[in-house]
This record gives C-alpha cells, sequence and structure tokens, in this order.
C-alpha cells in the first residue's frame, strides 16, 4: 500500500491525502502548472530547492519521505525515455537490475525482458536508432527490471502519436497487473484513465 497523508507543498499543494493498493492505478489530472510534477519529485525524494514540504509518506508499512531516494523503492516513468546514449539497449537495461542479481542471471533477465516486449535481438541496438514506441518499452523495462516497490507515471503517453499511444497504453496497464505495485498516474488527457480506475483532481489540493 502507498499512503500519502496530509502533504502540504508551499506554496503549490495543501491537505494531500491517497492511497494506492497493490495492483491499482490512481490517476490524478491537472493542468500544466498544477503541481503533479511537483509532487512527484516529492515522492521520490527530489524536491526542488526553495520548496518547504510537510507531510508523510508511506509505501508497505515503512515511511520512505525521511529516506535518501535509493532507498525508497520506488520507480518513476518520465514523458520522455532518457536513455543512455552511449550505452546499448542492454546496457541501459542492466543498469536497473537489483546487485543482488549476479553473472549471467543479469543478462538472461534483460533478454528475457526484451522479449516480452517484443524487442528480442535488441540486446545490442543503438538507443538513437530506436522509434518512439520502441524507446518508451524500452524506458518501461528499464524501471520494471529494477523491482520497485511502487511506480510513478508522469504523463508517459503525452510524447507517442495517437495511434502507437493506444497501444503502448494498454501494454504498460497489463506489465503493471503483472508488476501487482501500487501505481499513482499523472495525465491531463481522459483517455488515459484506466477502465473503471479512480481519479482525483490536482485542483483539489490547490
Amino acid at each position: 500500500m502507498l499512503i500519502v497523508e496530509n502533504l502540504t507543498i508551499e506554496p503549490l499543494l495543501r491537505g494531500v491525502r491517497f492511497s494506492v493498493r497493490p495492483g491499482e492505478i490512481l490517476t490524478l489530472m491537472g493542468p500544466s502548472g498544477s503541481g503533479k510534477s511537483t509532487l512527484f519529485a516529492w515522492m521520490v525524494g527530489a524536491l526542488g530547492d526553495g520548496l518547504t514540504a510537510r507531510g508523510e509518506l508511506w509505501l508497505n508499512d515503512r515511511r520512505c519521505d525521511t529516506l535518501p531516494v535509493e532507498r525508497r523503492q520506488i520507480g518513476i516513468l518520465f514523458q520522455d525515455p532518457l536513455l543512455f546514449e552511449h550505452f546499448s539497449v542492454g546496457q541501459n537495461l542492466l543498469l536497473a537490475l537489483p546487485a543482488p542479481v549476479k553473472g549471467r542471471a543479469r543478462r538472461e533477465q534483460v533478454e528475457a525482458a526484451l522479449a516480452s516486449a517484443d524487442l528480442a535481438g535488441f540486446f545490442s541496438r543503438d538507443p538513437a536508432r530506436l522509434s518512439g514506441g520502441e524507446r518508451a518499452r524500452v524506458s518501461l523495462l528499464r524501471t520494471l527490471l529494477a523491482r520497485p516497490e511502487a511506480l510513478l507515471l508522469d504523463e508517459p503517453f503525452s510524447r507517442l502519436d495517437k495511434a502507437l499511444r493506444a497501444t503502448f497504453r494498454q501494454w504498460v496497464y497489463a506489465q503493471i497487473r503483472a508488476l501487482n505495485v501500487p501505481v499513482v498516474l499523472v495525465t491531463h488527457d481522459e483517455e488515459d484513465i484506466p477502465p473503471g480506475g479512480r481519479v482525483l483532481q490536482m485542483a483539489d489540493w490547490r
């Protein structure tokens, strides 16, 4: 369970409170400037200078807002893939694997992940030569391979064209269901809302 309790980020947000069950995708909606990215920055531990936050973040009965970024175990998927261009696709994914995964198992897990995304044989590919949809899939795989206990989606579909967006959206939601962790999605597009999913408005916390 992911819980944000009584969060205030001056001067943008006040009284933010919500919880997300494992396997659930909670959608937060609001226009640009409504505080969506600032909320995510606080959740992952990267709130910018000049902003003051009060509140609590809990994940699986563990308080996280007092922990450094690397110990929160919260993954985030951005609008842009943010792949390391000087590494191959496979090397980008290897970076995400937890340290306990050793030896040949590392390559095997990456190859299996690529195959699951219809990207078999892409291990040695140059990220700069991938299509927008391929880059988006690799970015999500990198996030999932890190085995996060919760996942934040920061308008991950907004850079894709309409036809590709619908297909990628459904693939992402299928991957999330298999991962069975709490997920928070921020968007301004109602088509991104999962069927039957809960929706909260950022305007309620302004």
